[in-house]
């Protein structure tokens, strides 16, 4: 029987499940400049500037169409307190080590994120 081959490298295939070496912790291009900072603007959003958020939020449905003006204020604010977050170190580690566990649960076990989650809720009923 032939041995399969790939062009991808050896720690993006393999594994448990073939999906990638669960313990390794490096990150490609697309990781590291899409993936990461998306669960950072998501934590963000939800975690750490929730007030400006909302507060941006309520405006803009209370505004209607001029929304663009009115909210200029509460926009100034939103945006101010997620680049406050988006630029802290602290927090780009936390997220990026937040990724990466996520990342080798899924190559343990082939269960996508979204699906643990469903499975846990439904499991605890």
């Amino acid at each position: 029987m032939k041995e399969g081959y790939s062009v991808l490298p050896q720690k993006f295939g393999g594994g448990p499940k073939g999906l990638g070496d669960p313990s390794d912790k490096s990150l490609r291009k697309v990781e590291k400049n899409v993936l990461v900072p998306k669960l950072m603007r998501e934590r963000i959003k939800s975690e750490k500037c929730v007030n400006e958020v909302k507060e941006f939020h309520d405006c803009c449905l209370n505004s209607g169409l001029l929304n663009v003006i009115k909210c200029r204020k509460e926009n100034d604010k939103m945006i101010a307190c997620m680049k406050e977050w988006f630029f802290n170190q602290d927090f780009i580690k936390e997220c990026t080590e937040q990724y990466l566990e996520e990342r080798s649960e899924f190559r343990r076990t082939g269960i996508p994120k979204k699906q643990r989650s469903i499975r846990l809720e439904s499991s605890s009923m």
